[in-house]
């Protein structure tokens, strides 16, 4: 499937954003194959899209290829032993549920993140002092026409970045750990609570906006600023977690932008803290 001017706002929970020049997606390997050497004719990127989940597109659109791996061929799960193969368009959902219901744990941080495996990946996504890429065997990438597959080994895995973004994430296999179903559903619930109390879901938003500093909080360092519930247009810095930007009222991507930059200055001004997005901005 092939559109043209595809808009993106809603396939992304920010609820923001223009068109894409070109959205496809593919069948399978030897569509996303087909799809990958036209955009590579027609000069222009590609970019993938999982859940939309930690992405602010740009009011313009982007001047891209876009790609959703979510057809059947890239949701593809697999368990033998201890380990559980998906693929990347694989929602985090899903992954849990396949885990709880085969008595494989480990993943259950994951409780609560709106996004698909791909993504998760590609940003080393974790919480409660976890992270996905502990978890990882290998991970089957797509990389100059071909499939290569990256050993843990190969896979730079640090605090929200792995270096996978620069490949298409087409698989991974989990290496997971027994655990009793009851236990598993017990530290999912526990997950999920947290989330539900700490974090504001009240407007659209895509979750944490900044890294945390090496041994500290950014929320924190927001909120030491006085900057809960300030707002710019549209956009809204959470009353709750300081560390959230809400789309509270038709916001605008430059709304987002501008918010952030104020955040970073008044953090950086009392600080000297340079926090980093966590969040792709898509142009």
């Amino acid at each position: 499937m092939i559109k043209f001017c595809e808009p993106l706002k809603n396939k992304t929970t920010f609820k923001i954003g223009g068109p894409a020049q070109v959205f496809c997606e593919p069948k399978g390997l030897e569509d996303l194959k087909s799809l990958v050497a036209m955009a590579k004719k027609e000069g222009l990127c590609v970019l993938v899209l999982g859940a939309g989940s930690n992405i602010l597109v740009d009011d313009s659109g982007v001047n891209a290829f876009v790609l959703r791996l979510k057809s059947p061929f890239f949701r593809k799960i697999s368990i033998k032993g201890r380990f559980l193969q998906a693929g990347s368009g694989v929602k985090l959902t899903e992954l849990l549920r396949a885990a709880k219901n085969k008595g494989l744990g480990g993943l259950e941080f994951l409780a609560g993140i709106p996004g698909t495996v791909g993504g998760a990946l590609a940003m080393n996504a974790g919480a409660c002092d976890s992270s996905i890429g502990q978890f990882v065997d290998r991970v089957s990438v797509f990389e100059n026409n071909r499939v290569v597959v990256l050993k843990k080994n190969d896979i730079r895995f640090r605090y929200r970045s792995s270096g996978l973004s620069k490949f298409i994430i087409l698989s991974a296999r989990f290496r997971l750990l027994p655990r009793q179903k009851s236990e598993i559903d017990a530290r999912m619930k526990g997950c999920l609570a947290k989330r539900r109390t700490t974090q504001d879901y009240s407007y659209p938003n895509a979750g944490c906006v900044f890294k945390n500093p090496q041994r500290d909080s950014a929320g924190r360092l927001i909120d030491m600023c006085g900057l809960k519930g300030r707002s710019l247009g549209g956009a809204l810095i959470s009353k709750k977690h300081a560390n959230f930007i809400l789309n509270k009222a038709d916001a605008s991507s430059s709304d987002i932008v501008k918010i952030m930059d104020m955040v970073k200055k008044e953090v950086h001004k009392k600080f000297k803290v340079s926090l980093k997005p966590e969040i792709k901005v898509w142009k």
